[in-house]
């Protein structure tokens, strides 16, 4: 057993109020454990940087790195591409005084004089590239600030907007957008395998969903939440997920063949800070659930036939009143006749037209595609869930979008998004948003609707016209829409949705149109939005061929003949799964196999082509591996 405990003696975190010389000054000196400093800044693709600043050289420069001066690094190794290059690589890093600062602790590492685990300050920063800011958080930061400028902006040419919702102009001191997440993941004792089988028939049976944990797998997410609330996260809930099987037991009494899939929530914070306590709350269960010997993997589709590991991703907008009092800006004034306000409806049309906008930062690898498969509860397609009516609220899981709210609590109202998962960038996830709901707000306004005429335009009918929302779509529906539609009425009704990254990436390729609401408020520009899809499409490539290929021939190689000749009903079988297994991996003189064309339209650059191979690759390693298990389940 494992000798980790929480110590709750332990400096935790340093908040902005205290971010002056003479405060950080003294806290580091009452704390000589606390050895490194570390500036993290966050690239387009989501990576931290970290790197290790002995205290003393903080020390040293303390009034400088307070005063914004930068740290200079090497950039070429950071997701930055046509950004940050070899001949002109070098990147600054700005410390952000504006966000919580944070000790992370290295428990493997014990201080021999104060016995206490050492320590680094990690501080939230940015990047920046010949003085332009250039990362994730940096975006994410200028999407922020600008909706809350904007709104406010709207609501004082339109006061309206805030008497119908119970405050007026002169009341209102600031705006903030609020966001929080839903942590999904697997645990597993890394040593040990499980067939997929167990665990498919141990999902269909819900035998693990809000179960008790137990053992070592109890003992981790316990820790992690007293961790996370040491850490100023509020968490509200961890518990088990759908995914998993039951650990068997060892005559010790310890608990071994572990696979279980947990969540963990916290409560929610500013979009800038959310978006940091997300990359730490990643960091922090890693850690604890290693210290116990176990893996965690925060991959969406850890698994073939299993349920994959989502991010639900929360947002709505308050307004602080100079009174303290908060007022949720999507909440009706009156909860049992409208769902939402004009400034929710405004919100929720801008993220519904536009999401083809918002998924490149939502699913940018063949992973998060992986995910979103029917008959996992993971969204395929871009339609929202309001509620069976007013007073029912939202329950529907089938669909991208839910619309949370309670009847007797408007604090409750937001947005659930259901796509992102643990690897989503979450910095640019949210700025994507903010910048589509800003759109459908200026809508709502330049409409004049009421909230019953942008309620009847949002759950329009297919093919009736709508002022703003396309006339070709379906935006709501109450129904679980893999039980009660085919998958060619869904593509129908509510668009077809993106297969791969490339799909994902296409619409970030226009340099005019609807790509303008993305750089609105210079928060995007040209220049990120190059440089992120080509970071996604160099990396969705790259694995595919030296990763997914290279996984997918082994998978092959392992599906080896189990019968002998006498047996009609198998040797049809085995010859079907040896045509598809030679169509996929094996070349000949006169044809070359699929994954050898996958490979050579990577080389000639002809990114559509390895888009259509891919699905295709897909498909068809999907009917070898139901072939395979028929034929090995006929065998005796």
């Amino acid at each position: 057993m494992n000798g980790f405990t929480v110590n709750p003696d332990l400096l935790c975190v340093i908040p902005p109020e205290l971010h002056k010389v003479e405060d950080i000054t003294r806290i580091l000196d009452e704390h000589p454990e606390i050895k490194f400093v570390s500036l993290v800044a966050v690239d387009l693709a989501g990576n931290d940087t970290d790197e290790k600043i002995p205290i003393a050289d903080f020390h040293d420069n303390l009034t400088n790195y307070l005063n914004g001066e930068a740290v200079q690094t090497d950039g070429s190794s950071v997701v930055l591409p046509g950004i940050a290059t070899l001949n002109d690589g070098k990147v600054d890093l700005i410390p952000d005084p504006d966000v919580v600062w944070y000790i992370d602790y290295n428990y493997s590492h014990i201080d021999t004089k104060t016995g206490l685990p050492i320590g680094t300050l990690r501080i939230p920063s940015f990047l920046e590239h010949n003085g332009k800011p250039v990362c994730s958080r940096s975006v994410l930061k200028k999407s922020a600030g600008f909706f809350e400028k904007t709104l406010t902006e709207h609501l004082k040419a339109n006061p309206s907007l805030c008497e119908e919702i119970g405050f007026t102009v002169d009341e209102l001191d600031h705006i903030n957008l609020i966001m929080a997440t839903e942590l999904e993941f697997w645990v597993n004792s890394p040593d040990e395998k499980i067939s997929t089988e167990q665990l498919t028939i141990s999902q269909e049976l819900q035998e693990q969903y809000w179960k008790r944990t137990k053992g070592v797998v109890r003992t981790a997410l316990e820790q992690v939440i007293l961790l996370l609330d040491l850490y100023g996260f509020n968490p509200e809930m961890g518990h088990k997920e759908v995914g998993g099987v039951k650990a068997a037991i060892s005559s010790s009494g310890d608990y071994h063949f572990i696979m279980e899939q947990l969540e963990v929530d916290w409560k929610y914070s500013d979009a800038l800070q959310g978006a940091d306590y997300e990359l730490c709350a990643r960091i922090f269960i890693k850690e604890v659930f290693r210290l116990h010997g176990l893996d965690v993997s925060f991959d969406a589709k850890p698994l073939d036939g299993v349920a994959g590991s989502g991010e639900h991703t929360h947002v709505n907008a308050v307004a602080f009143l100079k009174s303290g009092k908060r007022v949720n800006l999507f909440a009706p004034a009156d909860m049992k006749k409208d769902y939402l306000s004009r400034l929710g409806w405004g919100s929720l049309f801008g993220i519904m037209k536009h999401y083809d906008l918002i998924n490149p930062f939502v699913s940018s690898s063949t992973d998060a595609f992986n995910r979103l498969q029917p008959g996992f509860e993971a969204p395929t397609h871009c339609v929202a869930s309001i509620g069976m009516d007013v007073l029912t609220p939202s329950r529907n899981r089938s669909v991208l979008l839910g619309v949370v709210r309670s009847e007797d609590k408007k604090a409750v109202t937001r947005f659930e998004l259901r796509a992102p998962n643990p690897h989503t960038n979450t910095y640019l996830c949210l700025a994507a948003i903010y910048q589509c709901m800003l759109d459908g707000i200026e809508y709502m306004i330049r409409s004049g609707k009421d909230t019953k005429a942008l309620e009847a335009e949002f759950t329009k009918p297919y093919g009736t016209p709508g002022d703003y929302l396309d006339t070709d779509r379906l935006y709501r529906c109450e129904e679980d829409i893999f039980e009660s539609m085919t998958s060619d009425e869904r593509d129908r009704l509510f668009g077809k949705p993106a297969a791969t990254v490339y799909d994902s990436m296409l619409v970030l390729s226009e340099h005019k149109g609807v790509t303008d609401i993305l750089c609105a408020g210079d928060v995007f520009d040209r220049v990120i939005l190059d440089s992120y899809a080509r970071a996604m499409l160099e990396r969705w490539e790259m694995e595919l061929r030296e990763r997914i290929i290279p996984e997918n021939r082994s998978k092959i190689r392992s599906y080896t003949k189990r019968h002998d000749d006498s047996c009609g009903y198998d040797s049809a079988r085995w010859a079907e799964i040896m045509e598809l297994r030679e169509y996929l991996a094996k070349n000949t003189d006169t044809s070359s196999s699929l994954f050898d064309r996958i490979k050579e339209a990577i080389a000639s650059g002809d990114a559509a082509g390895v888009s259509e191979l891919q699905i295709e690759m897909n498909n068809k390693m999907n009917i070898l591996r139901e072939k395979y298990r028929d034929y090995c389940n006929n065998q005796i």
